[in-house]
């Protein structure tokens, strides 16, 4: 057999998938802030602009699920690679797209508009590759450290994009900024290229070693996970485990949550309190920057006092904050609340993948995907129904929204203590 030296460190495999996954998620984060600008160009309803500002994250989030699974066959360089090249597709696309026929020639384009918005998309499922990716290079006793490092750096995309964009945009112009995004992508994607790698497993396996000597190499490197079967497999057995489940339900509510408020926060502090557009986007960026980078530290605190542990904290913190929005009646405890609220879910968000490598040892892929997308479709789900709550109470349904955290997180803190009974942190 031909000699062969793996290449990369546990370090330089998260570094990859941590930049693989920030440019990815960066690249959809146009399509809130110019789709009223869409809307009059293509004269849209209100319902229509909610899909096209919706599509990239419903895309995003589903694409988790099968991509994350192919993660435990193949390593996570090449369905990055494709996502990212998918991305890059609709980004540029849509880029032409506008250069060709905004603003005056944009009627009857809305599903082309729609198309390359999904495959604008395909960046955000790069989470899930970048969690299974990032699991097998660490040891059980750092995943918390690692995957939290991992999303929350990822995941400071929306909050950063969010004060950059209006600036942008203001300045330099609606098309200017496509483009500017675009080249952005790409550049992720060359950086990516370069850096991303797989962890030892995948690159024996590549070699055409068998699956017992790729094992045995591995662990003599110190890799401790090892996937086990093929897509439908990884698939098959993370779904049939209850605690995938719990982990969707955790993840559901705060990093659902997480980037739903991102999309909602703006809303919500014009017209619930009455702030310009600029002073909304900086407190909606506080609150995003701070759920992603306490996850940072949430990875931490998880491997030092147990994934269990923490997370029933974390969201015993989330019900407090939600009942303080609900009830709070200035805007600067309202603010106060926000924080909080940004700390509980991060800190949760990052507790969760501490625990998925501990209760779905034999297929983090599959549970990856099926935690990551279906947890991430919260974001899809939640901002309709935190505006039907305004549509049927008025004004004040702004805060009576929060009600559905409050509920979302009791049920989460009901679901751990009945579980802890039976299985130790």
């Amino acid at each position: 057999m031909v000699r062969f030296k793996v290449k990369g460190t546990p370090l330089r495999g998260l570094l990859g998938a941590t930049l693989g996954f920030f440019f990815g998620f960066a690249a959809v984060s146009l399509y809130g802030p110019s789709a009223t600008r869409l809307k009059d160009a293509m004269d849209l309803s209100p319902a229509l602009v909610g899909l096209l500002v919706a599509i990239p994250s419903l895309t995003g989030s589903l694409l988790r699920i099968p991509f994350g699974a192919w993660v435990d066959v193949t390593g996570g360089r090449k369905p990055f690679l494709i996502l990212l090249g998918l991305s890059m597709l609709g980004l540029g696309g849509i880029t032409i797209l506008l250069n060709v026929t905004y603003p005056d020639d944009m009627h009857g384009l809305f599903p082309l508009v729609i198309f390359f918005g999904m495959l604008s998309g395909c960046g955000i499922a790069t989470f899930s590759v970048g969690v299974g990716q990032t699991s097998y290079w660490f040891p059980r006793k750092n995943q918390g450290m690692a995957l939290g490092t991992y999303a929350g750096l990822g995941n400071l995309a929306p909050g950063i994009f969010s004060l950059i964009l209006p600036l942008y945009l203001q300045h330099f112009g609606f098309i200017s900024a496509y483009f500017a995004w675009f080249i952005f992508l790409v550049t992720g994607a060359v950086v990516y290229y370069f850096i991303g790698v797989n962890s030892y497993y995948f690159q024996y396996k590549k070699t055409g070693r068998s699956i017992q000597e790729s094992v045995e190499k591995s662990k003599e490197l110190g890799q401790e996970l090892f996937p086990s079967g093929d897509i439908k497999t990884s698939l098959v057995r993370s779904v049939k485990s209850f605690n995938t489940w719990k982990l969707i339900l955790l993840y559901f509510t705060t990093f659902g949550g997480f980037i739903a408020l991102t999309a909602w926060f703006p809303v919500y502090w014009t017209e619930f309190h009455g702030f310009n557009p600029l002073t909304a986007g900086l407190y909606t960026a506080i609150f995003s920057i701070l759920a992603s980078l306490i996850r940072v530290t949430g990875g931490t605190i998880s491997d030092r006092m147990g994934g269990e542990r923490t997370s029933l904290i974390s969201l015993v913190t989330v019900l407090f904050a939600s009942v303080l929005m609900i009830y709070a009646d200035t805007h600067w405890l309202n603010f106060t609340a926000t924080i909080i609220l940004a700390a509980g879910m991060g800190v949760n968000n990052a507790a969760v993948f501490k625990l998925m490598p501990q209760y779905v040892p034999e297929a983090i892929g599959g549970a990856a995907g099926w935690i990551g997308g279906l947890g991430a479709f919260g974001g899809f789900v939640f901002p309709p129904l935190l505006g039907d709550i305004v549509s049927f109470s008025g004004t004040k349904g702004y805060a009576e929204g929060f009600i559905i955290f409050s509920i979302l997180s009791a049920l989460c803190i009901l679901v751990l203590l009945l579980k802890k009974k039976t299985k130790p942190d």
